[in-house]
């Protein structure tokens, strides 16, 4: 397991992932209300086969990280990838938004080579 501990601006680095505050402040939430230790625990953000573009993001919250998991920990929260998912999804910022138009998480992806009409899937 490889960890990366980002800066105060929650950059992971090229290979790793960038966590926003609003994004870490959300995660941590969402995982103290399932009552899940915050000190072990974190995010997985992985990549998927499938919607109309080919890959897809999933998220879930695990309890500890797999032992050849990424672990970038920014603002209080670790985030885990695993290595398939790490050479689709390093240097992407993990980012939450709450507004009218839109609520969740979002993955801003550099290496998207495109993504579908409703921005739920993309090509590398």
């Amino acid at each position: 397991m490889s960890t990366e501990t980002a800066d105060g601006n929650g950059e992971g680095g090229a290979s790793g992932v960038e966590v926003t505050p609003a994004a870490a402040e959300e995660a941590l939430s969402l995982m103290e209300s399932e009552g899940m230790d915050i000190e072990e625990g974190g995010l997985r953000l992985f990549v998927q086969q499938g919607g109309c573009a080919g890959l897809s993001y999933g998220m879930r919250f695990d309890h500890e990280p797999e032992e050849d998991d990424m672990v970038v920990e920014a603002h209080g929260l670790r985030v885990f990838v695993d290595p398939a998912s790490q050479s689709y999804i390093g240097g992407s910022t993990l980012d939450y938004e709450a507004g009218l138009q839109a609520e969740g998480f979002h993955v801003e992806n550099p290496n998207v080579v495109s993504e579908c009409g409703c921005g739920e899937s993309f090509r590398t």
